[in-house]
């Protein structure tokens, strides 16, 4: 089969399309023949070798897929039967023609989407329903306006934000994104952003202190590292949570626990790879958004589809923070 293969660890030139043995499954896992699949950050990081608990090169990347199932029929979330289409999760080996899926990380794949609208579900919605969930959010108060929650959503013209912004529109969420470019924030706004923050021209920690009147957030979606870590817990009101599930800037989360006193606030973290392995958490959230789903409520938003053969394009649009929405390979 042909697989996009980290050879050894670097950036996205490192990557190569090769012809690779086809997985053999484990007890727990099926054949999935992929025909597209997500591209995240966490493949950036893993081709660099800094993801957590990637085994040594070479090693097939990628991390969210769309495909068929080899067998007819499975069990999948709830014990229910799953035939055709699942889209899917897994630490790597999703940029190749065959993945061997666990069964309890894949769901089916809704009749009307594509297969690139499905392989951009799995990494970016979960995580962005499991930020609202960790911030005690997902009840949501639909249909108010006065004292609604409020949530802050770094990147929010990205995959993760652009799922959070449709389920905070879901939830009755008030929502502020940060971004780059005034055009993203505009797109965005049609999905339901009530307030862009272009972080290049204002700094987003003062734009939340004059949008609140001195308030601040409920909540912080953070993926940024660094500074952002403690500028996020000084955007918080009282008793507020940021909730951290990434370091895009490369740099470890600085932090003065002593500005959380004041307020009684909090930071989280969220690792899809350890929430993936709950399943009575995952099963939860595939049941409110299935359903959300159903009602074509919810949609994955692609915004760039690229193929195999230019995998370390897709990357180097992500590094260079030039995407909307998600970015999807097609595999076969």
């Amino acid at each position: 089969m042909k697989a996009i293969v980290i050879p050894r660890f670097g950036g996205p030139d490192v990557l190569e399309l090769r012809d690779m043995p086809e997985p053999l499954p484990a007890s727990g896992e099926v054949l999935v023949h992929v025909q597209a699949a997500g591209v995240n950050f966490a493949d950036i990081i893993t081709a660099s070798g800094g993801y957590p608990g990637t085994p040594p090169p070479p090693l097939i990347a990628g991390r969210e897929y769309c495909g068929t199932l080899e067998s007819a029929t499975i069990k999948g979330p709830g014990s229910a039967a799953i035939a055709g289409r699942v889209m899917g999760y897994t630490q790597w080996g999703a940029f190749a023609e065959v993945v061997a899926a666990r069964q309890n990380y894949f769901w089916p794949v809704p009749e009307h989407w594509s297969a690139q609208e499905a392989a951009a579900f799995p990494v970016n919605y979960f995580t962005a329903y499991l930020a609202y969930w960790k911030a005690g959010l997902v009840d949501g108060v639909p249909g108010e306006t006065a004292n609604r929650p409020r949530v802050l959503i770094h990147a929010v013209a990205g995959g993760v934000g652009t799922a959070a912004v449709q389920i905070g529109k879901l939830l009755g969420i008030e929502m502020y994104g940060t971004s780059s470019s005034a055009e993203k924030l505009a797109r965005v706004r049609e999905l339901g952003l009530h307030h862009g923050i272009n972080y290049t021209e204002r700094n987003y920690e003062e734009a939340i202190r004059e949008m609140t009147t001195g308030e601040g957030v409920d909540a912080v979606f953070e993926m940024l590292g660094g500074e952002h870590t403690g500028k996020s817990v000084r955007c918080l009101r009282e008793f507020g949570r940021v909730i951290v599930y990434g370091s895009a800037s490369g740099k470890p989360s600085i932090l003065d626990s002593r500005i959380l006193y004041a307020k009684g606030a909090s930071v989280h973290g969220l690792w899809l790879s350890v929430f993936s392995a709950n399943k009575k958490v995952m099963d939860a959230a595939w049941a409110r958004m299935s359903q959300w789903i159903a009602d074509d409520k919810l949609r994955p938003i692609v915004g760039h589809v690229f193929p195999r053969e230019q995998a370390d394009a897709a990357f180097k649009l992500l590094l260079e923070r030039q995407n909307f929405g998600k970015v999807v390979l097609t595999i076969s």
